[in-house]
């Protein structure tokens, strides 16, 4: 991998800053599945209702939304390094305050508090790394974005994984979370030393000619002030590219909220079997995202945003239909094969213009982010009427705007010079 007018030194800063980005995506993808795999402990926990579990997890969300509309702001202020360092840690805040409230004081409201911590933090930080791989992804010169979503997949499936085994084995959710937040604070303050914002690459990186490869991070001056970064929710491409990260974050984040309890609910499966089945669901991602930056290369976006769109699709029916565990379990495989690509192809999209790529990122993680303060509640509100299987049908809906969106993430033709 030689990036664009790199000396060895450079180029080796730019791949030390390439592995610290990977190591992040990890870091928060290993802890929101280190939550969800224990969501049906903290429902028996609270002796909570399906609707109830429901307002709980809205907390997760709402904590989401509020960092989202703060994220460019702070961003801008702060960048994106010390952005990640202080909010990935204050998610890691939050699932410990989770483990140790579940654990000594278990309470609808204070569980509610420490999900609303995680989900800002999770937010924040989602934002300012996706920045910070956009600006390392046009430095190297090549397509890294799905695979840098690979490694939060690959943590969201190692994290599930760990959850299942601390299930099976009757860790306390106190015990399991909070050792997974601490370690993870201190990985964070170690890892964050490599990472670097455009300004800070060493001096003898020559700048690209073409535009298209200028940093996401280093906004034109007209896109520094508050209301320039509003103004990016007037223009359609980026509204129309939300509704395509929307419609596939309900996908993932249903998944991610309510796979494990429905299976146990829909299917009859014990507690470690459904956080099991949410692990198959986010292999199938991890495996999505690996092979997505090939399909991307090959088909472009919007053919891959289609045919991935019709995977999730047939795979969510199978799972609400499915007449029997392992036709379901198919499903689950074909639900997170079509959901892989949708966030990552949609932040990607959003950096297309690097003058106003931080309030675009931004913007549409925000609308994405919605899912997740809709879903929770909505599923949740649906489930209690129907069954949670049923309710998944919204879902479906969903991921069909978001197909039929795909053309609004075409790649911009270049400007002549």
């Amino acid at each position: 991998m030689k990036a664009t007018g790199a000396t060895p030194g450079a180029e080796r800063s730019l791949l030390r800053w390439r592995n610290a980005v990977f190591v992040i995506f990890w870091l928060s993808g290993f802890q929101f599945a280190s939550w969800a795999a224990r969501v049906p402990n903290v429902r028996d926990i609270l002796a909570a209702s399906t609707s109830e579990m429901g307002v709980l997890i809205f907390g997760l969300a709402l904590g989401a939304v509020l960092g989202l509309l703060a994220s460019s702001h702070v961003i801008v202020r702060l960048g994106a390094t010390a952005s990640i360092l202080i909010f990935l840690s204050l998610l890691s805040i939050g699932l410990v305050m989770v483990g140790l409230f579940a654990t000594i004081a278990p309470g609808f409201v204070v569980i509610f508090v420490a999900l609303l911590v995680l989900g800002a933090g999770n937010a924040i930080t989602d934002v300012a790394m996706n920045l910070s791989g956009a600006a390392n992804e046009r430095r190297i010169g090549r397509t890294l974005m799905p695979m840098f979503h690979a490694a939060f997949s690959l943590g969201t499936m190692m994290g599930a994984g760990f959850g299942a085994l601390s299930e099976q084995l009757g860790v306390p959710i106190g015990v399991h979370l909070t050792g997974v937040g601490v370690v993870a604070i201190l990985t964070t303050r170690i890892t964050v030393r490599f990472l670097q914002p455009a300004e800070q690459v060493a001096d003898d990186q020559r700048r690209p000619a073409d535009d298209s490869m200028a940093d996401p991070l280093a906004d034109a001056p007209s896109a520094q002030g508050w209301r320039a970064r509003l103004a990016v929710w007037k223009d359609p491409r980026v509204l129309v590219l939300g509704l395509i990260v929307l419609g596939m974050a309900f996908a993932e984040g249903t998944a991610n909220d309510w796979l494990s309890l429905s299976m146990v609910d829909g299917y009859g499966t014990t507690n470690p079997v459904g956080a099991a089945i949410f692990g198959v669901f986010v292999t199938a991602m991890t495996l999505g995202r690996l092979l997505g930056g090939r399909v991307l290369d090959r088909f472009g976006r919007v053919l891959a945003l289609r045919a991935t769109s019709a995977l999730a699709l047939i795979g969510l029916v199978l799972v609400i239909l499915g007449p029997n565990l392992a036709v379901a379990i198919v499903g689950v495989v074909l639900w997170g094969l079509g959901a892989s690509l949708g966030f990552p192809v949609g932040m990607s999209a959003a950096a297309d213009d690097p003058r106003t790529a931080t309030a675009n990122v931004a913007a549409v993680a925000t609308i994405g982010y919605f899912a997740f303060l809709i879903g929770p509640p909505l599923i949740g509100l649906l489930g209690e009427q129907v069954s949670l299987l049923s309710a998944f049908w919204l879902v479906g809906v969903l991921i069909v705007i978001a197909g039929l969106c795909a053309p609004a993430a075409r790649k911009p033709a270049r400007r002549s010079r």
